[in-house]
């Protein structure tokens, strides 16, 4: 049984003035329930503002909060944050925190949104509002579920904001796989970065992760994994540039989860990029991201219940 964290407020419409569309979050669980895979789906409460504030300067928090966030930082976040893209933004990191418990449960869970890796302490950036990836392991580690947490970011950017929010700890590691030439122009500093080639194709991409994941692992120790599971690095991808196939994400993804499943380490998910005109393309790219995830995990030979 797949485990999917998701609310309906996920969706909202496209704000004005902004090409940013919020629909792929309802088309993914349209793609799933297509896919006819068993999955069962968990409502996330808004994480509280405490704990958001942990991580962001609480006067930007009361920006989003009161959507009084100034004309430069919702250019910067790219669209208007509206009393809907509010809502989203305080759900979105309660998602992934509630992602990884129900991981630590199951082995594995998804949030059917969030991986929000560009949002800074006090600002949006990159279509990201708040950084539901360092908000997580920031409250994971406090309320000591976890001690070691290993973020792994697959998405096609640089998770520049992740790195800088959790930058100098040794209980949160970053690994951002992404294309050097992309988004952001100016990159931070993760605990690994990998960056390749435009164009770099599966075989390539795939020596490159099992090149470092698995020596990270066993020198790390992490005892979760919050995966940044973006479907950006494909090649039909509108913002991506790494040339990956299906064949590829599909090979990407089972890697990774038989690395942590090997060593016990339970896996939460986040959707990241995926950027497209067709949106239901991408949305089943996401779905069948979730869905191979759990079949490495071993949750589809779970009866429902």
């Amino acid at each position: 049984m797949l485990h999917v964290v998701h609310h309906p407020a996920y969706v909202s419409p496209a704000t004005a003035g902004s090409s940013f569309r919020f629909d792929k979050y309802g088309l993914v669980m349209e793609a799933l329930t297509m896919a006819a895979a068993p999955f069962t789906i968990h409502e996330p409460a808004p994480m509280p503002r405490p704990w958001i504030e942990a991580v962001h300067d609480p006067a930007y928090v009361d920006q989003v909060a009161t959507m009084t966030v100034p004309r430069d930082k919702e250019r910067r976040i790219g669209f208007p944050v509206t009393e809907r893209v509010m809502r989203r933004s305080m759900l979105s990191p309660g998602g992934t925190w509630l992602a990884a418990r129900l991981a630590m449960r199951h082995g594995y869970a998804a949030n059917a949104a969030g991986g929000s890796h560009h949002a800074l302490a006090d600002t949006g950036a990159g279509y990201c509002v708040f950084n539901d990836l360092a908000i997580a392991a920031n409250r994971l580690i406090a309320e000591g579920e976890a001690r070691r947490i290993l973020i792994l970011d697959l998405d096609v950017h640089q998770g520049d904001g992740t790195a800088v929010l959790t930058g100098g700890r040794d209980d949160i590691f970053t690994l951002s796989i992404h294309a050097e030439s992309n988004f952001p122009v100016r990159k931070a500093r993760s605990s690994l970065d990998i960056g390749l080639r435009d164009g770099t194709g599966d075989d390539a991409y795939m020596d490159a992760l099992m090149r470092v994941l698995p020596p990270v692992l066993d020198d790390f120790r992490p005892d979760l994994i919050l995966y940044q599971a973006g479907v950006d690095p494909h090649a039909d991808d509108r913002l991506g540039r790494l040339a990956l196939s299906d064949e590829g994400l599909d090979r990407r993804d089972r890697r990774v989860m038989r690395a942590a499943r090997s060593r016990g380490i339970p896996l939460a998910s986040t959707m990241g990029g995926g950027y497209g005109a067709d949106r239901m393309a991408i949305a089943r790219r996401h779905a069948d991201c979730m869905i191979r995830l759990a079949d490495e995990a071993g949750l589809l030979l779970e009866s429902p219940g």
